[in-house]
């Protein structure tokens, strides 16, 4: 019976679905979260009367046919790129993004991965690190006899040296942003790496045309809704057990024809 198979088909859908909104849920409180969605794509139909086919020597034609549908696919986990909430760490190197953008960050081979958690720290060098100690691309030195740093809308570091009255620009923070954010490889800590899907970055200064401006003393929190979280979690139950059903009910047919004499 095709129906063990379709319902099959549909509870490990539901699965996958409840395997990502578990993870939203896990991450509800990870700076810079983006959440995901699930999206479904019907499989496959197989045709036992094709619409448009003639259904008589005078050429009449079938209406609409008989098609049997043979289930459902995971067919790709979207995640949502909007604007978390702010929340006021009062931290001199903690930065949120305003916008669009990504800070950009260097990893230990080189390569440059990008991110929306401003979790700024310093190292050892006065280098502006992550909490990883990856360091921020451009690389942005603050002289160790600085007593204040400022960061502005626009991603200029500003320090205040010790016996000097003029503020000091010690670095200029630039953001990269992407024609299809959701097209980034997820790799973990909060970092994403650029792929063919998501296109070249463009990098520019925070607050010009098409960037997200800087707000220093602040970061970004996940974005997950944990209502609408728990909403779809009960609708996945719901649709997993509904289907667990039918195959539960397409057995007990079997074993009604396997019982008859």
């Amino acid at each position: 019976m095709r129906s063990l198979n379709i319902a099959a088909t549909g509870m490990l859908a539901q699965q996958r679905n409840v395997e990502v909104v578990s993870n939203n849920l896990a991450n509800m409180n990870t700076t810079g979260f983006m959440r995901r969605r699930t999206e479904f794509h019907d499989l496959l139909y197989q045709n036992l009367r094709r619409a448009g086919s003639t259904s008589s020597d005078a050429g009449t034609i079938v209406p609409s046919g008989v098609q049997l549908g043979l289930g459902v696919k995971l067919a790709a986990v979207y995640r949502i790129h909007e604007q978390g909430n702010l929340s006021a760490t009062d931290n001199t190197f903690d930065m949120a993004l305003q916008g669009k953008g990504f800070f950009q960050v260097q990893l230990p081979g080189g390569e440059t991965a990008y991110t929306r958690d401003g979790t700024f720290q310093l190292n050892a060098n006065g280098e502006i690190v992550t909490h990883d100690g990856y360091k921020l691309i451009p690389g942005i030195t603050v002289p160790s006899n600085a007593i204040d740093v400022t960061i502005n809308a626009s991603g200029e570091v500003l320090a205040k040296i010790e016996g000097k009255v003029k503020l000091s620009n010690v670095g200029q923070i630039q953001t990269a942003v992407f024609a299809n954010d959701a097209g980034l490889q997820a790799m973990g800590n909060n970092l994403y790496t650029e792929t063919p899907a998501s296109g070249s970055p463009s990098t520019g200064a925070p607050a010009s045309t098409g960037f997200g401006s800087i707000l220093q003393g602040f970061l970004e929190t996940s974005n997950v809704n944990a209502v609408e979280e728990i909403s779809n979690l009960i609708s996945a139950q719901r649709a997993y057990e509904m289907n667990s059903k039918v195959i539960q009910t397409s057995d007990e047919m079997m074993g009604t024809v396997a019982n008859m004499r």
